[in-house]
């Protein structure tokens, strides 16, 4: 029963993980960049959900929406701002700019909230359910991540296959030039996309913080990296690869941390992403991509 136990965990925390690569995944396959600052966008969310129920008493769900609505705001102020000027610059410049995009939030909010630990109350209500007799029982928290992560990628792919403003971030994804030539607005698609992306971030935020309650301005580092590890593990730049991606790294991490060793579990996450690329470099459901020179 222990098995199962941990398995559904790892589908819990692996169901994070693939909200936040969805955001990395979104970024990367229609801007062709990797915004390291994504995980600092997870942080400055759960800030401001924290905030505004304990200083200002709001509901937990006018909070969460008002998380998600500022970093929605904060993901196009950071595209317009550091990305936008460096469109056609190396992909090393932009690299560069992410990391510093990064620094200057993980400063800020050292600033700004402090370096002490804050403790996280957790936002979600829903009640839990047991099975097998009580001998397996299902959180809340679990209940409504994993359904929030199935929900949210669904929304994704009708979006990005049945609107306009999907099929616009499916052009700019070909070829950038070709799309504006079509009427494509390029700058306004780019945008959009960091908007989606902070706006996943902020509930992946919200979720984690409520399954691993402490709250730091390093909060998202960990998360960001590992989901950005997803992306790549499931195939960057497809959504239903970040999805699988995630769910695999979260089962990946609990049963490691369980079966193996809880210190080495996420030396055991990075090792499986490094043999997968070994095998299969473009992930497990991504495409090689020719370029012509």
């Amino acid at each position: 029963m222990n098995f199962w136990v941990y398995l559904i965990n790892g589908i819990s925390l692996g169901s994070v993980y693939a909200i936040i690569a969805l955001g990395y995944t979104m970024v990367y396959g229609i801007a062709k960049m990797l915004n390291f600052a994504h995980g600092d966008v997870i942080m400055i969310g759960c800030y401001i959900v924290f905030l505004t129920m304990t200083r200002y008493g709001l509901h937990p769900v006018l909070s969460v929406l008002l998380s998600i609505l500022f970093c929605t705001l904060l993901g196009i102020t950071i595209e317009k701002i550091a990305y936008k000027p460096l469109r056609r610059a190396l992909p090393l410049a932009v690299l560069i700019t992410a990391i510093g995009v990064s620094y200057f939030l993980q400063n800020m909010a050292l600033l700004v909230f402090g370096a002490d630990t804050k403790s996280f109350s957790n936002v979600i209500t829903v009640p839990g359910i047991t099975l097998a007799d009580g001998a397996l029982k299902i959180s809340g928290t679990t209940i409504v991540t994993v359904v929030a992560c199935i929900i949210i990628m669904a929304l994704l792919l009708l979006f990005i296959n049945k609107t306009k403003a999907g099929q616009a971030m499916l052009a700019v994804s070909e070829d950038k030039d070709a799309a504006q030539l079509m009427g494509v607005n390029v700058n306004a698609t780019i945008s959009l996309t960091f908007a989606i992306g902070s706006g996943l971030a902020a509930i992946a935020g919200v979720l984690f913080c409520s399954a691993y309650p402490t709250l730091t301005p390093y909060t998202g580092s960990m998360p960001g990296i590992k989901a950005f590890t997803a992306a790549v593990f499931g195939g960057i730049g497809s959504i239903p690869g970040a999805f699988i991606g995630g769910i695999l790294l979260g089962i990946i991490e609990i049963l490691g941390r369980a079966y193996i060793s809880s210190q080495l579990s996420d030396a055991i996450v990075f090792a499986v992403l490094i043999v997968v690329l070994l095998v299969k470099p473009t992930g497990i459901l991504g495409k090689k991509m020719h370029e012509k020179v």
